[in-house]
């Protein structure tokens, strides 16, 4: 039996799950799929910073696209610390592709160039 208290929103209703994904103390279905993940296939955003050759910010805001595999968290983090973003980038563009190849792209969170950051 896995407890875990339910993060889809905000009433944060405390969850059971067994083996045989048996769901327990769900007040919606969103709850119930969400401990079928997490008791199958646990997933999470990633939000981080690599580094940037930009003397006015020498380190990007960057995200996952969509929730990776928690499994694979640390070889993501990983691969980001050799990345050293050199040009200009708007919000949203891509920094890795397939990340792990998980399918998930790494995006940015805000812009830079050379004249400055835009937030």
């Amino acid at each position: 039996m896995k407890e875990l208290t339910c993060i889809v929103c905000p009433v944060g209703c405390h969850l059971s799950v067994d083996e045989s994904l048996k769901v327990v103390g769900n007040r919606c279905p969103r709850g119930e799929k969400y401990a079928i993940v997490e008791r199958t296939s646990p997933k999470r955003m990633i939000t981080t910073t690599v580094r940037t050759t930009f003397e006015d910010c020498p380190r990007l805001s960057v995200k996952t696209k969509e929730p990776v595999p928690k499994s694979l968290m640390f070889d993501i983090l990983a691969t980001l610390e050799g990345i050293v973003v050199e040009k200009n980038v708007k919000i949203g563009d891509v920094i890795v592709a397939d990340a792990c190849h998980t399918g998930v792209d790494i995006i940015a969170t805000k812009s830079i160039s050379s004249q400055g950051v835009n937030l």
